[in-house]
């Protein structure tokens, strides 16, 4: 265990875990659910949309992984991050375009958006010098 790893990293990693997993089982076992809430017309196809539950559920496993030394893998931090901020670009110009609803957004805060920050710092601190982090604590 890496003693520069602040008890935080692995708190959200595992918080990101369980979410992921929950939420991608959620869409692989009941696919037509967000839509109903949103009130959306369902997807033709709802098999892709289980497909990208699944990967979700696959990025938990991931995060469950990096939790237990959150600087030693910060490859699968940064992969997370570049999800999360990839995603969202492309909902704002599928919205832009008229192809999603902007009320579909909402799914976004917790799916993305409240994970930019703690991931950024993660990867922030795993890019220090070691010296730094040892002076900074």
């Amino acid at each position: 265990m890496d003693q520069q790893t602040a008890p935080w990293m692995r708190l959200v990693l595992w918080a990101a875990a369980v979410y992921n997993v929950v939420w991608g089982g959620c869409i692989v076992l009941f696919p037509l659910l967000p839509f109903r809430w949103l009130g959306m017309r369902p997807p033709d196809y709802p098999a892709i949309w289980q497909c990208l539950g699944m990967v979700i559920g696959v990025y938990g496993v991931g995060y469950a992984c990096a939790a237990s030394a959150p600087l030693r893998h910060w490859p699968i931090v940064l992969v997370g991050l570049l999800g999360k901020l990839l995603g969202p670009l492309g909902f704002v110009l599928a919205a832009r375009r008229g192809e999603l609803p902007w009320r579909f957004g909402w799914i976004l805060l917790t799916n993305d958006l409240i994970w930019w920050l703690p991931f950024a710092a993660i990867l922030r601190r795993a890019y220090q010098p070691p010296l730094l982090r040892k002076e900074r604590g």
